[in-house]
């Protein structure tokens, strides 16, 4: 918040009164009050080796043979202000504002005072006079606002400072917290057009707006200023936001893609927003599969996200569709790259599974197990196929190998012991066979209790 501070050493010769200073001819010089000079400038050695005790007694001395000078005042304060005795401080430096209101630096030592003890309201009333000296101060207004909790006066002084010097980062932040309070929306609303129409080339104002109107679910507004934007700013990319949305309600599938090519390779927009027109063209594209390879390219667009592995989740939006042809093509385009995945490589067994490829569910598990030797599932997996296709021994291999490595997993213990059960059901040893069902049914009634 605040901005100006006050080198007190340096500046306390500036309050020197002028008769000290001024005066050249010796008959002045002889008029000059040899005592009160001795104890001020007594008081600036004592402040300068930070002797405050010292230095009050001496500027008492000196209050005593001036008691209407301002300067001994604002020495008084700034000392006062060292030790940290605020009360004190602040009466000081009221008083030379008191004789003199246009001094400035004594409506800074109260700021000060205001500021070290955390009193934002007295010192809005402060630094609402300091700004008739420097306009700088609105800055420091804008905080004190904000601290007190005077939004609407905060977002006023915001608006008038960004058009008056441009925006910065911390101003734009205040205005963020405040406008999360619909209260104040309607206001920066009409704000932002009367911005619009003074500077219709400003990009920001028209994206700031649409997102304002789309948060109040006043899609029609908001595609009304994306078809403004286009139009004074027909290279914007975030005009292209609102109109994908316009050209997906209208299922209009050749513009929206159009549409999101321009967005999803935009480094002006935010991911956030990237994601969810991804997720609405997928959604878009379930229903109107011909846009399936336009989807593909789109996702090739976040190979590089770190956040969100979009393949994946695409992948998981079939699966729960039971859609296993299109899981399975997702979850394969992500394993690409992320094959320490153990979640996705599940998931796709399982859509191998579903899909009764047991040929490819086979040599994907048998491969992961020689990756992955402690993990259970893909060693279920790979005995799971082998017995559906037959190869009942390397099936009672595998599944004998990975039930040493279940551990809390009663339902995968359930179905190692049915499928072994399978393996030597086809092996012909039906005590073995008889063995591992019988443990199965033990395991599940243990569940069912």
């Amino acid at each position: 918040m605040k901005k100006f501070r006050i080198y007190w050493l340096m500046l306390g010769v500036i309050f020197i009164p002028n008769t000290f200073m001024a005066q050249t001819e010796p008959e002045d010089v002889a008029t000059i009050d040899n005592k009160f000079q001795n104890y001020f400038y007594e008081s600036l050695k004592q402040k300068s080796i930070e002797n405050y005790d010292k230095a009050l007694e001496a500027l008492q001395q000196c209050k005593e043979l001036e008691p209407n000078n301002a300067v001994v005042y604002f020495e008084l304060g700034k000392n006062y202000l060292s030790q940290k005795k605020y009360k004190d401080a602040y009466d000081n430096f009221e008083k030379v504002t008191q004789m003199d209101p246009k001094n400035r630096w004594a409506w800074v030592g109260m700021y000060d005072v205001c500021y070290a003890t955390h009193d934002y309201n007295q010192a809005i009333v402060v630094v609402e006079k300091l700004v008739e000296f420097k306009e700088d101060y609105k800055e420091d207004l804008v905080s004190l606002y904000m601290n007190t909790q005077q939004f609407d006066k905060a977002l006023e002084l915001i608006n008038e400072l960004n058009d008056r010097v441009g925006k910065s980062e911390k101003r734009e932040l205040y205005k963020a917290d405040i406008l999360k309070d619909a209260k104040y929306q309607t206001a920066e609303k009409n704000n932002l057009l009367e911005q619009i129409k003074k500077n219709p080339k400003e990009e920001s104002n028209y994206v700031a707006l649409i997102y304002l109107y789309s948060q109040s679910n006043q899609e029609e507004k908001a595609l009304e200023i994306a078809k403004k934007l286009e139009a004074a700013i027909p290279t914007s990319d975030w005009a292209q936001v609102s109109l994908f949305k316009f050209h997906l309600n209208n299922n209009d599938g050749d513009n929206a893609v159009k549409a999101m090519n321009i967005v999803l390779p935009s480094k002006k927009i935010d991911p956030k927003i990237k994601h969810r027109i991804l997720n609405e063209f997928l959604i878009f594209t379930k229903n109107n599969p011909k846009y399936e390879p336009d989807l593909d390219k789109a996702i090739s667009y976040f190979d590089d996200d770190k956040e969100v592995k979009v393949a994946k989740e695409i992948g998981k939006f079939y699966y729960l569709k039971a859609n296993w042809d299109k899981a399975i093509k997702y979850f394969e385009m992500h394993l690409k790259n992320a094959t320490e995945d153990i979640e996705t490589q599940l998931l796709l067994l399982q859509a191998y599974t579903e899909k009764l490829q047991f040929d490819i569910l086979s040599k994907k598990a048998d491969e992961l197990t020689q990756l992955f030797p402690t993990q259970p599932e893909f060693y279920y997996y790979a005995g799971l196929a082998n017995n559906q296709l037959t190869n009942y021994k390397k099936a009672a291999e595998f599944l004998e190998t990975g039930l040493d490595f279940v551990i809390d997993n009663l339902d995968l213990e359930i179905n190692f012991n049915i499928q072994l059960g399978e393996s030597y059901n086809g092996l012909g040893d039906m005590k073995k066979k008889e063995k591992y069902f019988t443990k199965a049914n033990e395991l599940i009634k243990k569940k069912k209790k």
